[in-house]
């Protein structure tokens, strides 16, 4: 795995995530509730305040908990919720551990088909549904990793140029895309809430 991604819109951030499988499932974590760009830079912080020019599962796992959340708070934080996200990246990175001997793109490896990559991708912790489908979307689109049947495990993010989630970022004018489609789900969303409190029915 080493190829360019354009999620942070930072090079070195980016490198990292293009280079190190960890790096982009930790990236994908934190990926909510925060910018995207803040979120998929936070890989390549973490490593550097671990004195480090890459993510370790191992090493994280084992990591004191609270000096590992006061590693991801300090000014400027990793995350909007740096302790409950520290928290949950120990528990992706001991999962790893156990399942796979703490090599992140063992999730991924010699998979026989999309649904299987789905589900593993589902167990992992802090992963639901469309998180998984996300990013397994983001395997197959920029990383390279197309088993059978991966486009429809995941979902509408699988489709070609739908510019709807960090599956499809590229570059400026694809994150101006995405950017819109997420503003278009969040009004209709918002609309909908509103129209159910108008009708009870």
């Amino acid at each position: 795995m080493d190829v360019t991604l354009h999620l942070a819109q930072e090079p070195d951030a980016d490198a990292l995530l293009g280079r190190s499988p960890l790096a982009a499932l930790v990236g994908m974590l934190l990926d909510q509730q925060v910018p995207m760009e803040w979120a998929f830079a936070g890989p390549h912080t973490i490593a550097q305040r671990l004195g480090a020019d890459d993510l370790d599962a191992h090493e994280i796992a084992s990591y004191n908990p609270e000096a590992f959340a006061e590693l991801l708070s300090a000014k400027p934080a990793v995350h909007r919720y740096p302790g409950s996200m520290a928290k949950r990246i120990q528990q992706l990175c001991q999962y790893l551990v156990e399942h796979y001997d703490g090599d992140a793109s063992a999730v991924w490896e010699g998979v026989k088909d999309g649904r299987e990559l789905l589900k593993r991708l589902n167990d992992l912790p802090g992963f639901g549904t469309q998180k998984a489908q996300i990013f397994l979307a983001l395997l197959g689109k920029q990383l390279g990793v197309r088993p059978k049947g991966w486009r429809e495990a995941a979902g509408a993010y699988g489709e070609a140029k739908s510019f709807r989630s960090v599956a499809d970022i590229t570059g400026p004018e694809s994150l101006t895309k995405v950017r819109a489609h997420k503003q278009e789900m969040k009004a209709a969303a918002k609309a909908a809430k509103a129209a159910g409190k108008q009708d009870p029915k």
